[in-house]
Order: C-alpha cells, then sequence, then structure tokens
C-alpha cells in the first residue's frame, strides 16, 4: 500500500495531478494498481487531514502522534545539519535531576546571576568523565560539538573552570555531598548500617612535586604509590561506599599522607551527617589500635582486617586458639574467637578452601623457582671449582680459590627478589642460602585464612565475615574511578582545581552506580548501547528541527528500568521569521 501521485493534461495544456492510496495486486499474472482512496487533486489537497489520519495510524501501531517531518509536505527537500549522540547523556541527565543533584547544586552554588549556567556547565563535565573522559579543552569541545548536552547548547573552556571553582567553594564541610548523598539515599532506600572504606593514590604528569608552603599546590606531594609510579608526584584519594557499591563521600589529602592518619578525619566526616548507627568496615591499613578506638566513639564500630604476617601478639593468639569453623555461603567458612583481656573485641577467623588451593599452587611455584636457581648457582660453583682443578694439574701448581663473585651477585639478587627472597634464609657462616623450611611451614598454616576484628555485639561471625568480602566495592570504585572515568593522571596544578577533578569523578561514579544497579548490566554496555541512539538536526525552506533515531527495544527498556523518560522524537522546531 502506497501513496501515488497521477497526472492529467487539460486542453489549454495546463496539468492537473492527483493524489491516491493505492494497493497492488496480481491479476493474471501481472500486477495491477488497484485504487483504495482518491485524495483529489493535490494543489487542493487537505494536508492537515492527512497529518491526522498518520497521527490516527501512528496511535493505533503505538508509535508517537509526531509525524516524521512536520514541516510541511510543500516544504521542499531536507537538509542533514548535523548528527551527534544523545543516548547515555539524556539517561545521566535524567538520573541527575531523579537524584536531586540539580536541586543540590542550586542550593549550595552562589546565588549570583552567572552569564552562563552553572549548573548545566558541571552535568556537562561530568558526563564527559562517564562517557568519554577527557582534559577540560577537551571536554569543552565535546559538549559542543560532539555529544547533546540536554539544556546546554555549547561549552567554553574559561566557564568550564570557573564552574569546577565555584562547585569546590559549594563543597566546604562537604556541603555538596551530603546533600547530594542524602537525596540519593532517600529515593534508592540504600542502607548505610556498613560503610565501606579504602583509599588509593594517583599520580600527576609533571617532574617535581610542589613545596608545602610554595606557590604551587600543596596536594601534589611524592610518597607510597599504589598506581606504582613512586617516579610522580601524587595525592591520596578515599572513599566511603554503602554495601551496594553507591558512593556516600571523598576525601582529598596530599600524596604523602599515610593511612593510618586519616581515620580520625573520616569517622568526624561522617559523624557530623549523623547516619545513626554505623559500622565503618576497613582493611588492614587502617587497624592499628589508636584507630580501632577511635571508630568507637560515639556508638561507632568497625570490622577490619587484622595483619597477621608481622608478628602480631593478638593475631598470634587468635590463630592459636581451638574451635571448629562454620560453614557460611561463598565457599566460606568461620570461627569466632575471643581473647582474655580484650572484652570489647571479636576476632573472627576466616578460611577460604578454594583460595586455600591456590595459595598452596603459588608457594610450590615459587619454591620450584627457588630450587632450580639454587641447583644452576651450586652447578656453575662446582663447574668454576672443576676448570680451577683442571688448570692446576697443568701447571703443577697448587689451585687457586676460584672467583666466587659471578656467583654471589646471583645469590644476593635472588635474596632481593621480591616474591622468591621471602623463602630464603642465609647462613651466617658460608653466606649460602637455603630454603626457610620454618617459614615454609608458617606460611602453609595460613593458607586460605585472614583474621577479621570487630567491635560489634550484635553482628553474627558470618555477617562480620560477609561484610568484609563487600570492601571490595570500595576497590571496584576505585577501579572504575581510574579506568572508565579515567580519573589519572591529573594535569591540574591549583588545589581547588584538584579538588574539584576528584568531585566530577565522584558525581559520575554515582551516576553510573545507580544506572549499573537498576539494568544489573555494566555502565560500559550501557554506554555502548545507549551511544547508538542520535540527535539529527534537519534544516529545509519552512524552518529547521532535532529528530532522534529510532529506540531499539534493548534502549527503550534501559531508560524504563532507570527511572528516565527516552529523549522525544522530535525537539527544537523553529521556522523562519
Amino acid at each position: 500500500m502506497y501513496l501515488r501521485k497521477i497526472q492529467r493534461r487539460n486542453k489549454d495544456g495546463s496539468v492537473v495531478r492527483y493524489l491516491q492510496l493505492a494497493h497492488n495486486r496480481r491479476v493474471g499474472g501481472t500486477t495491477q494498481a488497484e485504487v483504495m482512496v482518491n485524495f483529489g487533486r493535490e494543489d487542493r489537497l487537505d494536508v492537515e487531514g492527512l497529518r491526522r489520519l498518520v497521527a490516527s495510524i501512528n496511535r493505533y501501531l503505538g508509535e508517537d502522534d509526531e509525524v516524521a517531518v512536520p514541516l510541511g509536505v510543500e516544504a521542499g527537500p531536507l537538509t542533514v545539519e548535523s548528527s551527534r549522540p544523545i543516548g547515555a547523556s539524556w539517561l545521566l541527565d535524567g538520573l541527575w535531576k531523579l537524584l536531586g543533584i540539580d536541586a543540590a547544586l542550586a542550593s549550595r552554588i552562589d546565588g549570583r546571576k552567572f552569564r552562563t549556567d552553572v549548573e548545566r556547565t558541571l552535568f556537562a563535565l561530568v558526563a564527559n568523565r562517564a562517557i568519554a573522559p577527557a582534559s577540560k579543552l577537551a571536554a569543552a569541545e565535546w559538549a559542543t560539538y560532539d555529544q547533546v548536552i540536554p539544556g546546554l547548547e555549547a561549552l567554553a573552556e574559561q566557564h568550564a573552570y570557573r564552574a569546577m571553582d565555584l562547585l569546590v567553594a559549594a563543597d566546604v564541610q562537604a556541603a555538596v555531598q551530603e546533600t547530594v548523598f542524602f537525596s540519593a539515599a532517600h529515593l534508592l532506600n540504600l542502607e548505610v548500617d556498613l560503610v565501606f572504606f579504602d583509599t588509593t593514590s594517583t599520580y600527576f604528569e609533571r617532574d617535581e612535586a610542589d613545596a608545602p608552603d610554595g606557590e604551587g599546590s600543596s596536594l601534589r606531594q611524592y610518597g607510597h604509590s599504589k598506581d606504582h609510579r613512586k617516579d610522580l608526584p601524587q595525592i591520596v584519594i578515599g572513599l566511603a561506599v554503602t554495601r551496594e557499591g553507591i558512593p556516600v563521600r571523598c576525601w582529598t589529602w596530599p600524596g604523602g599522607t599515610n593511612d593510618q592518619t586519616v581515620i580520625t578525619e573520616v569517622k568526624d566526616g561522617l559523624r557530623d551527617w549523623r547516619l545513626g548507627r554505623v559500622v565503618t568496615v576497613c582493611d588492614t591499613g587502617f587497624s592499628s589500635e589508636a584507630n580501632q578506638s577511635y571508630l568507637r566513639r560515639a556508638g561507632g564500630h568497625y570490622i577490619t582486617g587484622i595483619k597477621m604476617r608481622e608478628g602480631s601478639h593478638r593475631a598470634d593468639q587468635a590463630l592459636a586458639r581451638q574451635g571448629r569453623y562454620q560453614d557460611v555461603r561463598d565457599n566460606l567458612r568461620v570461627k569466632e574467637v575471643r581473647l582474655d583481656g580484650d572484652e570489647g573485641r571479636r576476632f573472627i577467623i576466616c578460611h577460604n578452601p578454594a583460595e586455600a588451593m591456590r595459595d598452596a599452587a603459588r608457594r610450590e611455584e615459587q619454591l620450584a623457582a627457588v630450587r632450580e636457581e639454587l641447583t644452576r648457582i651450586k652447578t656453575a660453583r662446582q663447574a668454576d671449582m672443576a676448570r680451577a682443578k683442571a688448570k692446576a694439574a697443568k701447571t703443577g701448581k697448587r689451585p687457586a680459590a676460584p672467583s666466587d663473585a659471578p656467583h654471589r651477585k646471583a645469590e644476593c639478587a635472588l635474596r632481593d627478589h621480591p616474591a622468591l627472597g621471602r623463602w630464603l634464609k642465609q647462613h651466617p657462616s658460608t653466606g649460602r642460602l637455603s630454603i626457610d623450611a620454618a617459614k615454609v611451614a608458617a606460611e602453609t598454616r595460613l593458607d586460605g585464612k585472614y583474621l577479621l576484628a570487630t567491635s560489634d555485639p550484635d553482628l553474627s561471625a558470618e555477617d562480620v565475615a560477609l561484610g568484609y568480602k563487600n570492601l571490595l566495592e570500595a576497590e571496584r570504585a576505585f577501579r572504575t574511578m581510574k579506568s572508565t572515568l579515567d580519573l589519572r593522571p591529573v594535569y591540574h596544578r591549583l588545589d581547588e582545581r584538584i579538588r574539584a577533578h576528584v568531585l566530577l569523578c565522584w558525581l559520575a561514579l554515582l551516576l553510573i552506580r545507580v544506572a549499573e544497579r537498576r539494568t544489573e548490566q555494566t555502565w560500559p554496555k550501557i554506554a555502548a548501547e545507549l551511544g547508538r541512539i542520535h540527535q539529527v538536526t534537519l534544516t529545509g525552506p519552512a524552518g529547521s528541527l532535532q529528530q532522534t533515531t529510532r529506540l531499539t527495544d534493548t534502549q527503550t527498556k534501559l531508560f524504563k528500568e532507570c527511572g528516565v523518560s527516552p529523549p522525544p522524537k522530535m525537539s527544537g522546531l523553529k521556522t523562519p521569521e
């Protein structure tokens, strides 16, 4: 079925055209057009009636009421001016408003009138981190030419930097983060009984760190790099997340900050938010006695890992206690231990049989490498001795002691090896190396085990163990920030810009975690699917408009699961004045 035009020439030479609704039918082996409806002369056509008919058909088919080209049948040909992706940014903008981030920023950012929309600028920078991370200059060009940012026509680099400065100024005492998180917690009905905290470091692409009292940054300093870039200055970032992986709050400290010194600031910051009864979960890097004591202030509690391989008296006592393990889910067994004179603390010994097998396999592989190297060194030493004796036999002289320098170098290299050296001991009399059997036996007893301590009297041993396993959510958040969001490397020079960069990554992490939680898909997969949705700008004699490409069932489902309305099929209709 189709629309067709026919024409008739009058006696005076004029041509009259008619519009018909026709349907092809096969008759006697030939195809003939069967006219179903005559719409009459084209110059007297009821265009609005035809549009109403199309709209009625669209409604029946469950599609939008809008007509594909609402610029008029007689408007002439249309020109495609541009085509830019809109799907991923539209979804992020919907979540941004759904979580109340726009309102939170509006309530915290200075109320002075600006010539640019600060909230839209900040959203564009956050969307850039989530979709196509780049420098602020590249992000401004991206938001102007390469991606549709709802409510923002163009973005200039200087406006991006100004918005970042305003964001940091508004986030004094984490005011913006607090407002955003509580809005998200209320909407998502988040549980904040367990808060998982961890730190990481991220580096700067420059040669030297800034002096603390100099003109440059007080944050960029050298320190222990978790990125294995000790040659570059860095900052330390702290992140608290819920058990669902939703970020609660972030902190930024100078690059030389030690993990043991930040717990007090983290505890005080979260206490000011009045989250209620909170159990802070952190790894062995924060497990000092002073930190555990501080986490118990004001009725708080903690779950923390305990280092077992550094001669801790309490750890040795806990591991020496006898008792049966209790089987729990996720291939895990637990055993609770209480020590005399330590009434306020419970110890949970966790054992993972699968991990124990992996530990044993890794150890045997390393020991095999050690034995092979020791054998090679011994063989080389014997060969040198044999050559010395053979030379002495020819000359008739007493054999000289062979030079052992090459072999001593090999032994030193083996002893100082970061993975293999732990299994060796050096004999003081001869300087020779051998496998430390006592060390091997001690490590064998620790296969698949880790030790936890908690001050909470109510949590079961199973809940403590599984709660600590969820600390992986904090580590996963850092991996996402460093890979998907390109947190590193950081090119900013001023402290305010560095803090703003971290805050933008924190906001982007919040949005993509909510999207992942609601769709049960990874953000890269969501972004790739929605990136196929484009907004096409069409122009013609009758004006211009933006038309969105047709959504697939998969794309429609993603918007529905996130609670965000899909982009309109038609928008921005403009007619010439």
